[in-house]
Formats: C-alpha cells, structure tokens, sequence
C-alpha cells in the first residue's frame, strides 16, 4: 500500500496502517525535496501500475481532485483499533477514522472522508464523500454533512442539523442551525461570515 501525500497527517495513517500489519511500500509525494517520512521511502512519481493507496492529506478538495486524476489506484478503508465503531455503520472506501473517534449506530460515512482523533458521529448521521471532522468535533444524532464540508477541531452539531456541501465549520463553533452550500459559518452560536 502507498500513501498520497507525506506530512503529519501522512504519520498518522501510515501508523494506523501499522497496527493492522498493512504494509507501506512508501509515500507518494510530489514535492521533490520529500525523501523519506517515517522509515518509508518517498517517491515522487505515480507507480505505472495498480496499486493500492489511501490518501494522507486533510484538503477534502486535493483529495477530490486526486481520486478524479488517478484512475489505476484501488482505495483502502483504514479504521484505527481504538477507535469505537457500530457493526451497523458503513465506511466508504478510502476513509480513515482516528483512535479515539467514535461512529454509533446507523451512521453512514461516505469515500474518502476523514473522522479524525476523539470525533463523535452518533447515531444516524450521514457525510458525504470528501468529508472532514476534526480533532474532539461532535456531531448529534441525524446529522446530515454535504460533501466536502469541513467541522473544526472542537465543533459541536446540534441533532438534526443539515450542514451544505462545501462548507467550513470553524474551530469550536456550536452549530444550531441549517447551513447552505459553500458557507463559512465561526462561533456560539455559530454565524455566516463568508458565502
């Protein structure tokens, strides 16, 4: 398995990787400068084969416009071991969930999206593909994410909630309210700053 994109976000899935004994052929980085990350090797360019990969890096719109380029890589699914999952959840293909993150019951997490480390998913919620909660995020029952949205470290999402596609939540905000497409939306309660 390779990783798209060598940085800290690239540590922490190559390490999820390792405690499921997948092993990492090395990162993938276009970056010229990059040699090693870790113990693996760095390559700048794209093996001419089939290869499997997940993508390390947090940009849900680089992650996007990667799956669209690359045609010949096959998306892994990698969830951390201490991480608390539903057997009733689905995990779309080239998501990561972190340690400590938490999907309950009948949620539905699209592709390549990101859960990351101590984020709560409960009950019910759906997120799209592209799809990013931070660090310590909280999300109630029956939330609905469009895609490529991304929830700041530290949000919370009252039950119910509709947040758009392509929106930033930002860092600790209290979402109590719909949101629409392409919106930035700070603080408690949270509110529009930009469209």
């Amino acid at each position: 398995m390779y990783l798209y994109g060598a940085s800290g976000h690239g540590k922490v899935i190559a390490e999820i990787a390792e405690d499921k004994d997948i092993i990492i052929e090395g990162f993938i980085d276009k970056d010229q400068s990059k040699r090693k990350l870790l113990d693996y090797p760095v390559v700048n360019d794209i093996p001419n084969k089939s290869i499997e990969v997940i993508i390390s890096i947090g940009n849900n719109e680089v992650r996007k416009k990667i799956v669209s380029e690359y045609k010949n890589f096959r998306y892994l699914t990698l969830v951390h071991s201490r991480a608390i999952i539903s057997r009733r959840a689905s995990i779309g293909e080239g998501s990561v969930i972190m340690g400590g993150a938490i999907a309950n019951s009948d949620v539905k997490i699209g592709k390549h999206c990101i859960i990351n480390t101590n984020a709560s998913v409960d009950h019910d919620c759906t997120l799209e593909d592209f799809v990013h909660i931070s660090p310590n995020a909280s999300l109630a029952g029956g939330v609905y994410i469009g895609e490529g949205s991304h929830i700041g470290i530290g949000a919370s999402v009252i039950q119910g909630i509709q947040i758009g596609k392509w929106c930033t939540v930002g860092a600790g905000a209290v979402i109590i309210r719909d949101i629409p497409d392409g919106t930035v939306v700070v603080g408690n309660p949270g509110r529009l700053i930009k469209n």
